[in-house]
């Protein structure tokens, strides 16, 4: 939950959090709209060039401003690292049994761009590469570390501890594969 505050100075009224985005410049905050599946694969699919996300908070990654708006649209070039906080469209019991199917490996990847930061955890063997004929933007890392943000911050706190993030391929620079 997030807090917007009220112009007339009234109390804040809550805002339910669901997706989490990370960009060069924002850690964004809010709900993607009529979400019908996963957010994993609503990025894979998605068509257009801006997600709309209402109930936004976006948290400034060089001075932690932080901007809280009632909908913002957000290039999905753009987008780092994703998170569904709340699952909406998934299934627990189809995930937990996927989990142990597949090879893991341990990675270190870099991001290197405005605010240079890295991720470490686990993904299935190679799923930074595109292979073969279906191509994926995007690949699961699971419990992921996130390290060169300043994650004291409250509002960038949320990066840690996540169970899993959706990551860009080509966003990240280099990565150390250890498996």
């Amino acid at each position: 939950m997030n807090e917007r505050p009220d112009p007339s100075g009234a109390a804040a009224a809550p805002v339910f959090v669901e997706d989490l985005f990370l960009t060069d410049v924002f850690l964004i905050k809010g709900r993607l709209p009529n979400k019908n599946k996963r957010l994993s694969n609503l990025l894979e699919d998605y068509q257009r060039t801006f997600l709309p996300v209402h109930d936004a908070t976006l948290v400034s990654l060089r001075n932690n401003e932080v901007i809280r708006t009632p909908s913002v649209m957000v290039n999905t070039g753009e987008v780092i690292l994703a998170h569904e906080l709340v699952e909406v469209a998934g299934d627990e019991a189809l995930r937990r049994l996927a989990a142990g199917s597949t090879k893991t490996s341990r990675i270190r990847a870099f991001y290197n761009g405005i605010v240079q930061f890295e991720l470490a955890g686990q993904i299935e063997a190679g799923a930074y590469e595109s292979m073969g004929a279906v191509s994926r933007k995007y690949f699961v890392m699971q419990k992921p570390v996130v390290r060169g943000l300043d994650l004291a911050q409250s509002e960038l706190a949320l990066l840690k501890g996540l169970d899993y993030a959706i990551v860009r391929k080509d966003r990240m620079a280099y990565v150390y594969d250890f498996g």
